[in-house]
């Protein structure tokens, strides 16, 4: 199947390394951060897992549970977990996923379809590098997919989960290179006249459909 932006994310249960684990259930009403790695023993994800790990409390402050997801079994992941935390100075602070027969994989369309579960290499996952920002309405928010070469941008995910719980509270977009703290964008479904009593201390009006105003509060 094919998942786009404002799509239920699909329920799944699945063997982890805190247990089993039934996904809706475990987002809860939180926000929820899956994010999927080729295979295990793997150089460029041994880094990723370990700054997850690092950034995990700043995850915890937004309300947002972190999922990793891996095509080996569980206990590949916690003989993982000791190489990540003595290479990358943090241990696995979250639940990984052991996708040994890729139901997951292709529940959420990171591998093609045909692809078998078993004996498989890292090449043959080259695919299994997403992420997926997931609201606690269980729809999907935003998707990342990068190749296997180039290791994922942790601090952008966390950029992006800002971004968008601040448009789920106060409905504003945010422009390019936007950090937190910094003016954002009032949509152009908003009125003048709504944005004048929304926003009583102000806006800058640069074109008619470009308003900016202070981040809310």
């Amino acid at each position: 199947m094919t998942i786009r932006i404002g799509d239920e994310a699909p329920d799944f249960t699945a063997s982890s390394t805190e247990g089993p684990l039934h996904f809706h259930e475990w987002i809860g009403d939180s926000w929820a951060i899956l994010f999927s790695h080729p295979k295990d023993f793997t150089p460029v994800c041994t880094t990723e897992l370990g700054y997850m790990a690092k950034l995990k409390p700043e995850f915890d402050k937004r309300n947002t549970k972190i999922l990793g997801l891996s095509v080996d079994p569980v206990s590949n992941h916690k003989a993982w977990a000791a190489d990540i935390q003595e290479t990358q100075g943090h241990a696995v602070n979250y639940p990984m996923i052991g996708d040994e027969d890729l139901k997951v994989a292709k529940l959420y369309d990171m591998l093609h379809p045909n692809a078998s579960g078993g004996a498989r290499t890292a090449v043959d996952n080259a695919t299994v590098r997403s992420v997926f920002i997931i609201g606690p309405d269980k729809k999907v928010k935003a998707m990342l997919v990068y190749p296997m070469s180039a290791g994922r941008n942790f601090d952008e995910v966390l950029r992006l989960l800002d971004s968008l719980q601040l448009n789920a509270k106060h409905t504003v977009a945010t422009p390019v290179n936007w950090k937190p703290g910094e003016d954002v964008i009032i949509p152009t479904s908003v009125s003048d006249e709504e944005a004048q009593r929304k926003y009583p201390d102000g806006f800058k009006t640069l074109k008619p459909y470009l308003r900016t105003v202070a981040q809310p509060k």
